[in-house]
């Protein structure tokens, strides 16, 4: 479900805003190898919605529907107080990695870099500072969200576990550990280029952008060992990038970074504004 008041960055274009709403599920359904078939969207619209504004959000599901391959197959409308979508996405697999399946010894792998997106956020949200190529493609990130289905797609079949990053990096790893009843270690923090320096400029904490900021729609994952060489060749062959991060140890559901426990928080809806 996608509210406006919580969900929408300023500056970002109705079909944007639409086209953020299927790739919230594709990304969920890519996190397990699911090939997206069919979507039902329901709308909430205020009194004041323009024309042009519903045309726009019509363009943006029609565009993420050719990008992802999902067919729009029905759904509802109502008045509401402000912007609601709510999209319900149907796929198939014939197995999908759970939560659960995290084992002492696997290794922890993700689908891209982090900190690019809380950047981004920061810029349109509160006037941070940045400049040339870091401040457009931090700015894309948001307002354009890239999800990993390819990579789900190609190495979900190496996965004990894996989960889409949205809410965040820190709480993400929470979940596979707390669900699997293992500690995961993480020795690479996997910061985007260009987030240490958007950090300083800002005063702001690196490691908070990284790990707690969350709107990303990466996969985190993990892969038994015995299937890690597998999964390189696969990635390879496909043409992905995976980034082996961290291991997963014996323990009660703890992550470290290193030798320090991570906090578990990240991205708050309730706080946006």
């Amino acid at each position: 479900m996608l509210v406006a008041s919580t969900d929408v960055p300023h500056g970002m274009a109705p079909w944007q805003v639409a086209r953020k709403s299927v790739v919230s599920c594709v990304s969920d359904l890519a996190a397990k190898g699911v090939q997206p078939y069919a979507a039902m969207i329901s709308l909430g619209l205020p009194k004041n919605c323009t024309r042009p504004y519903v045309e726009g959000l019509a363009n943006g599901f029609a565009g993420a529907s050719k990008e992802f391959g999902v067919r729009m197959v029905g759904g509802d409308t109502n008045e509401a107080s402000g912007l609601v979508i709510d999209c319900s996405l149907i796929g198939f697999a014939s197995r999908m990695p759970t939560r659960t399946g995290a084992k002492p010894g696997d290794v922890v792998v993700i689908s891209g870099t982090f900190g690019l997106t809380p950047a981004g956020l920061g810029i349109l949200m509160r006037d941070a500072k940045g400049a040339g190529a870091f401040r457009k493609y931090a700015v894309e990130s948001v307002l354009e969200p890239k999800p990993r289905q390819r990579f789900g797609i190609a190495l979900a079949k190496f996965f004990s576990s894996s989960i889409d990053s949205s809410d965040g990096l820190a709480i993400s790893l929470y979940e596979l550990a707390g669900q699997s009843g293992v500690n995961i270690v993480i020795d690479i923090v996997p910061a985007a280029d260009g987030v240490e320096k958007f950090a300083q400029e800002n005063g702001l904490d690196a490691h908070e952008l990284v790990f707690h900021g969350g709107e990303e729609y990466e996969i985190v994952a993990t892969i038994p060992k015995s299937r890690l060489n597998r999964a390189i060749s696969a990635a390879k062959k496909s043409g992905i990038a995976l980034h082996i991060i961290g291991r997963v140890q014996r323990g009660p559901g703890d992550v470290f970074v290193g030798k320090k426990l991570l906090e578990n928080k990240g991205y708050v809806h309730f706080d946006m504004r």
